[in-house]
Formats: structure tokens, C-alpha cells, sequence
């Protein structure tokens, strides 16, 4: 299956036999992001979170009212 990354448009083949590309053929709201896009994106979140300044938001809490 091929398949091309939403950020820097690169075109990669996956197995039509893995989960991923069963994911992304079943429910196409599902984008592919390759991996050296998703390490870049780990890496700059990671910076972030170590700042203090980025919350994020994992469960479905109401926001804080202190701010």
C-alpha cells in the first residue's frame, strides 16, 4: 500500500498486511505521518514539556480556572 506523509509529503510503501495500513484503509480519518516527521514531532514535544509552559490535555478533566 502506498502512502504519503501529511506533513512532508514523502511517499512510502507499507504491507497491506499490517495493522497500520488496515487502520488507515478502514477509517480514512486515520493520516499516515512518517517516521522521521514523528520523531521530529517527539523530540520538539519533548522540549516543550521540559519547559513547563505545555499542558497537555490526556483525559477529558475540565481546564483549570486559576489561569
Amino acid at each position: 500500500m502506498r502512502v504519503k506523509c501529511v506533513i512532508c509529503d514523502s511517499i512510502n510503501n507499507l504491507n497491506d498486511d499490517s495493522p497500520l495500513a488496515k487502520k488507515l484503509r478502514n477509517r480514512p480519518i486515520h493520516t499516515y505521518m512518517c517516521e522521521p516527521c514523528h520523531e521530529r514531532i517527539a523530540k520538539k514535544t519533548e522540549v516543550r514539556l521540559a519547559t513547563g509552559n505545555f499542558r497537555l490535555f490526556r483525559t477529558s478533566s475540565p481546564i483549570d480556572e486559576d489561569f
